[in-house]
């Protein structure tokens, strides 16, 4: 169809997924799209809560008409765990090329069209929000919070974008780099903006969210009253917590730790037992920002956990389980208890005869699938196949694989504060921080470094601590790092297909191309590659 994106994207159709229908559970059940006018929709601020609702629905819907494209566990798994340099999936080699990255410049497969697709889709309805609030009847202190929970979504969504398909900003000034940048519900022909106007654009759009969010003197608690879920809305600490992110992605250091700092008031590190044990899939005092999935409204086996959870029935989990690289946790003291999360083989196990030496796989013979199916029956699949490395963070809360997932957690900030302060010359905050972390799963913990073996200490942790939760990719992309996966027969824990080195400047700079289905059709956009 001779649509442009944006056009898909943006205005009218923007107002997918933003009316409820359930009296019972109207938090993120929708209406189908286009079920109401804007007028009816923006009417009163009470109706215009149903679009900030849809807004976190559309978080956790499917795209495309692609199996598995649903929103933000799809970016978490497929473009951030999957691709990324700590974990893998086994031996999923009919997803090489996704796994590999071999398809950011193939501009019209889906798997490079999708995070285009979804975020564009969110900003064309956070526009809509922002747009049309300003008209709806009700408190101003009601239009002020939605608002401000609108332009979060905006910066949020913008931010995403310029991680995929813009260059890092250590690679400074490059021609022709940038994202259209689409503030209101037009849809005609857009040129591309360059990355420091995204950048500058994000930074406004949060500083406006935070003085509406703090003129308002409404929490999501009190603007939201009637819900009885909370977590998924967009509130200040929010969007403190974007703001940090995208200043340390921006290399804005004091941003960077200052909005850390701001985003963690308030909130309490989870307790080693829930760290260690519940799954990561329901609230707990560490969450800022997360997606909700009722098991009334899951997607079934395309949900976030029916791709990593140990214990999902889906036949993603159980035949192709998700691993930590043995290269990642290799560097973690034996002393630290995290590592118990994880099924490390022995030296005896993982030169077992009984292990597949191509891809990790245990048969039932072999000592370590004896141990798996003993010592960790309780957090996995019976009917799982074991690897070696496999993980037991995640676990569905109801299958095939339901369940919330956070966003955005106090850790991340701290270690964003942690990595700000490194450069910074703030030595005694990072040390802190890593120190503070550690010790609960590592009483024998304590940093002492400094400089540059500081900085690599926060980053080794931050992978560690944070596995799995969507951040190795973009991580590793913007720090500039080599991607190094290691074969077993090399002595690491990566299946053959997946054994690959990828420098900074190649597969196109770790930069996606922007899709055909946007250039073909807008005449002022230009294509990037090298």
């Amino acid at each position: 169809m001779n649509m442009k994106i944006n056009n898909i994207l943006s205005a009218l159709i923007a107002f997918t997924a933003l009316i409820s229908v359930s009296c019972t559970k109207e938090y993120l059940e929708v209406a189908p799209e286009s079920s109401e006018s804007p007028a009816t929709i923006f009417a009163s601020t009470e109706m215009a809560r149903t679009a900030i609702n849809g807004l976190a629905k559309m978080m956790t819907t499917q795209y495309l008409g692609t199996q598995g494209m649903n929103g933000e566990g799809t970016i978490i798994n497929w473009y951030n765990n999957f691709m990324g340099n700590d974990a893998q999936k086994c031996n999923l080699t009919g997803w090489t090329n996704t796994i590999n990255s071999n398809w950011h410049e193939s501009t019209t497969s889906n798997y490079l069209i999708y995070p285009w697709f979804y975020y564009y889709k969110l900003i064309g309805n956070a526009n809509a929000v922002i747009e049309k609030i300003d008209g709806a009847t009700g408190l101003e202190s009601e239009r002020q919070f939605i608002k401000a929970q609108g332009l979060v979504y905006r910066a949020y969504s913008y931010l995403q974008l310029v991680q995929f398909y813009c260059r890092r900003w250590s690679d400074g000034v490059v021609e022709n780099d940038g994202l259209p940048l689409r503030l209101d519900s037009s849809t005609g022909d857009l040129a591309k903006s360059p990355v420091q106007k995204i950048y500058a654009q994000i930074y406004a759009d949060l500083d406006e969210a935070i003085q509406l969010f703090s003129s308002s003197g409404l929490t999501r608690y009190t603007a939201y009253s009637s819900f009885p879920e909370h977590n998924f809305l967009p509130d200040i600490d929010v969007a403190y917590a974007v703001y940090a992110r995208a200043a340390i992605t921006r290399e804005d250091w004091a941003n960077a730790a200052k909005y850390a700092a701001m985003a963690s008031k308030g909130y309490e590190y989870m307790s080693k037992n829930e760290y260690m044990n519940s799954g990561f899939n329901s609230e707990n005092s560490e969450w800022i920002w997360s997606v909700y999935e009722a098991e009334d409204q899951t997607l079934y086996y395309y949900s976030f956990f029916a791709y990593i959870g140990s214990n999902s029935s889906a036949g993603s989990c159980k035949n192709y389980p998700f691993a930590i690289s043995k290269q990642l946790i290799d560097q973690i003291p034996e002393s630290d208890e995290r590592r118990t999360m994880f099924l490390i083989p022995t030296e005896a196990e993982y030169n077992d005869k009984n292990l597949n030496k191509t891809n990790g796989n245990a048969k039932s013979s072999s000592a370590l699938y004896k141990r798996a199916k003993a010592d960790y029956a309780s957090k996995m699949n019976e009917a799982s196949q074991v690897f070696m490395y496999m993980q037991y963070k995640f676990q569905a809360s109801f299958m095939p694989g339901g369940g919330c997932f956070p966003l955005f957690r106090l850790a991340e900030m701290s270690f964003i504060e942690a990595e700000a302060s490194c450069h910074t010359n703030n030595d005694a905050r990072a040390q802190q921080i890593l120190n503070e972390i550690n010790k609960t799963y590592d009483a024998a913990y304590d940093c002492t470094k400094t400089g540059d073996e500081l900085l690599a200490e926060v980053k080794l942790y931050r992978r560690f601590h944070l596995w799995g939760e969507g951040h190795d990719w973009f991580d590793f992309k913007r720090w500039g790092d080599t991607m190094v996966r290691t074969s077993i027969a090399k002595g690491g824990s990566w299946h053959a297909n997946f054994a690959i080195t990828v420098k900074p400047e190649e597969k196109n700079h770790w930069t996606w191309m922007i899709p055909n289905r946007e250039s073909d059709y807008n005449k002022l956009i230009n294509q990037m590659a090298e």
